[in-house]
């Protein structure tokens, strides 16, 4: 009797395990919309152009003195090659606009969290600032490429 119940115990136990082997198998089903997707991605990107900006080397002060050191690469996405060249123009001042704004903020904390700089935010600064000075029409995305924060 004993011997019996052993082996449907193993059976079971052998079927659960398959069952969880095969169904964990099969590929994850995406919930996102694949056709809009698609959509985006077959909108006309021929002309699109990036121009990429000086290096922000920004510290962080507080009372003590500088604690830290962040360095951010930043590209900015524009529609077409004539964006590009009046983007390109402008590139010393908006940089002085990015130092401007981020200076200020990092000093204060508004842009860390737990000491950890949000990278989010700042992006979606640079890219208020990109829009106000070449024009919402120049710049279609801010694209940080290196964020790099050094304690001292």
């Amino acid at each position: 009797m004993k011997a019996i119940l052993s082996i449907i115990t193993l059976l079971v136990i052998c079927g659960g395990a398959a069952g969880a082997y095969f169904f964990l198998q099969k590929p994850a089903v995406a919930s996102i919309d694949e056709e809009a997707i698609v959509e985006e991605v077959k909108e006309d990107t021929s002309l699109i152009e990036f121009v990429e900006m000086d290096p922000l080397i920004l510290p962080i002060v507080n009372k003590k003195g500088v604690t830290h050191v962040v360095t951010l690469v930043v590209v900015l996405e524009v529609p077409d090659a004539l964006a590009k060249d009046e983007v390109k123009k402008l590139k010393p001042r908006i940089k002085d606009a990015y130092i401007s704004d981020l200076y200020g903020l990092l000093n204060d904390q508004a842009l860390m969290k737990d000491g950890v700089l949000q990278v989010k935010e700042v992006k979606e600064r640079l890219g208020g600032i990109s829009k106000d000075l070449v024009g919402e029409d120049k710049v279609r995305d801010v694209l940080i490429q290196v964020v790099q924060q050094r304690p001292i």
